[in-house]
């Protein structure tokens, strides 16, 4: 025969907390609860040598007849332990304190893993709002950039404008000068003491200063620059006759139709 194995219960109330009547109640109920145990493993033992010791013709049937048997036992109700009002009172507050225990736990783990997710989230937190100063940094100074790269091209304008504004003058320049040699080389100021000696004196001559010819195309330029709706230049003792005759000739300058006094310069465009 086999050991008296002890009784086990996962939950088994707590017999500390109960009065002496439902111990002894509980204890009773364990002792014809092992004893069905024993008797059933008895016959369990005494069905495997009967198995052992010759070959079953009805094994079919048998295993037919257990399969039914086990189908029954798995849609019985289970069976209290104990019908006492006490004894179920302390089942139910012995699986009310272990199902409390096992929710502290939850809470426990839960309030741990919320912990853990707020940190991560002030974290990230943190890390956008440094990328956000950052998108804000690099974004004025794109802007800055941008200002300064606009004022710099309308500075750029500016500067090439002046520099091509003093390139003109400094040509301008180079071609009066040019034109100043030129004209004194070949038509220099007329000297009016010459051919004056085999003449008669019957007046007093005054003398004049003559323009040189530069001079004159510099009056009737200016002239026409300035005040483009009136370009007459009026002429004076100072404009050498034949010099205006020779403007006059060659097309550079052009007489008043009504004023032979008044000349202007001609329009080359």
């Amino acid at each position: 025969m086999a050991a008296k194995a002890p009784f086990t219960f996962d939950q088994s109330p707590r017999v500390d907390i109960c009065s002496d009547a439902a111990k002894a109640e509980i204890l009773d109920e364990c002792e014809e609860a092992f004893s069905q145990l024993q008797k059933i493993q008895n016959m369990v033992i005494s069905a495997d040598t009967q198995a052992c010791d010759g070959e079953r013709n009805d094994a079919p049937d048998y295993l037919n007849a257990l399969a039914a048997e086990l189908d029954q036992l798995k849609q019985m109700e289970p069976k209290l332990i104990s019908t006492n009002p006490e004894v179920l009172a302390a089942v139910g507050r012995d699986e009310l304190t272990t199902l409390n225990d096992q929710l502290d736990m939850v809470v426990t783990y839960y309030e741990t893993k919320r912990e853990s997710l707020r940190e991560s989230l002030r974290r990230e937190r943190l890390w956008l709002d440094e990328k956000k100063q950052v998108l804000n940094a690099v974004t004025d100074q794109v802007e800055a950039v941008r200002l300064e790269t606009n004022k710099l091209t309308e500075n750029s304008k500016l500067q090439d404008m002046k520099r091509k504004i003093k390139k003109m003058k400094d040509y301008q320049a180079t071609l009066m000068e040019t034109l100043s040699d030129l004209l004194e080389e070949h038509f220099p100021v007329p000297d009016q003491g010459r051919g004056t000696a085999g003449r008669k004196k019957t007046t007093i001559e005054t003398e004049v200063d003559f323009l040189p010819l530069n001079e004159v195309l510099e009056l009737l330029t200016n002239k026409t620059l300035e005040t483009p709706h009136e370009p007459y230049v009026t002429m004076d003792d100072r404009f050498w006759q034949p010099y205006v005759e020779v403007l006059l000739r060659y097309g550079i300058a052009a007489r008043h139709s009504e004023d032979h006094t008044k000349i202007r310069l001609e329009s080359f465009y």
